[in-house]
């Protein structure tokens, strides 16, 4: 009888593949879309396992506080803005159309008010390239272009934690504790080394499939795996 796959398997949302998001210190946004500028005080820097970065925990003078990634050059003590019409420094939020071209920004957000869901890794940032009435394009880490609204908020600076790809991992054993701090899954197998009741390219002959690994788009579930209806497959060429 066959088994689930592992996508399957994680979509059922099992504690198996569930984040441990209870252990994680906090969610990180923005404080709700301000009419007027409000200034916040560092008072702590947060190390949490569900981030790559380190997270800042701002108390602003009304006495809401929240937690932000925390940008490069940043301090306990330090004060930053959250405004429409705040000054251009590190750490400080305002929206998109009032940020000038070619600044460095990260935490940006899809629609205003939802608290940033762009570039939060450690040590990424994106970078304002035009603007225009109806939109702000921004340069993404992927060196992708990205058409934002001129309302959506986004912080100055570049996140930290830039220096933590440098530290090689040396042994399994230590990814194995990295994996397990998030719950990710690893070692990730492919599915041309399992058996044939494990995955569709599994089986004596994996080496060679025999089979595409573009999935038909009215495959159904199990079968869809691989390259699922790619616009493209091939290396990209530059």
């Amino acid at each position: 009888m066959g088994k689930n796959l592992i996508q399957q398997a994680r979509g059922k949302g099992g504690p198996r593949y569930r984040a441990p998001s209870f252990k994680y210190k906090g969610k990180i946004g923005y404080i709700s879309p301000l009419d007027k500028n409000i200034n916040g005080k560092v008072i702590d820097l947060i190390h949490c396992r569900g981030h790559s970065s380190p997270l800042a925990h701002i108390k602003y003078e009304d006495e809401k506080e929240n937690i932000i990634p925390a940008p490069e050059g940043i301090k306990v003590g330090d004060n930053i803005e959250n405004g429409n019409n705040v000054e251009i420094k590190i750490g400080n939020t305002l929206p998109l159309k009032n940020i000038p071209e070619g600044t460095l920004i990260y935490n940006i957000e899809g629609n205003p008010g939802d608290g940033g869901k762009f570039v939060r890794a450690g040590g990424v940032f994106a970078r304002v390239i035009t603007k225009i009435e109806d939109g702000v394009t921004i340069l993404l880490p992927s060196k992708k272009e990205k058409k934002f609204r001129p309302d959506c908020r986004a912080t100055i600076g570049t996140i930290a934690g830039s220096g933590r790809t440098e530290k090689p991992f040396l042994k399994a054993g230590t990814m194995y504790y990295a994996m397990k701090a998030r719950n990710r899954l690893w070692p990730k197998t492919s599915g041309t080394s399992m058996n044939a009741v494990d995955h569709p390219f599994g089986g004596s002959s994996s080496t060679h499939k025999g089979r595409p690994t573009q999935a038909p788009r009215n495959a159904p579930p199990g079968r869809k795996v691989g390259k699922i209806a790619p616009t493209r497959t091939g290396r990209k060429k530059r």
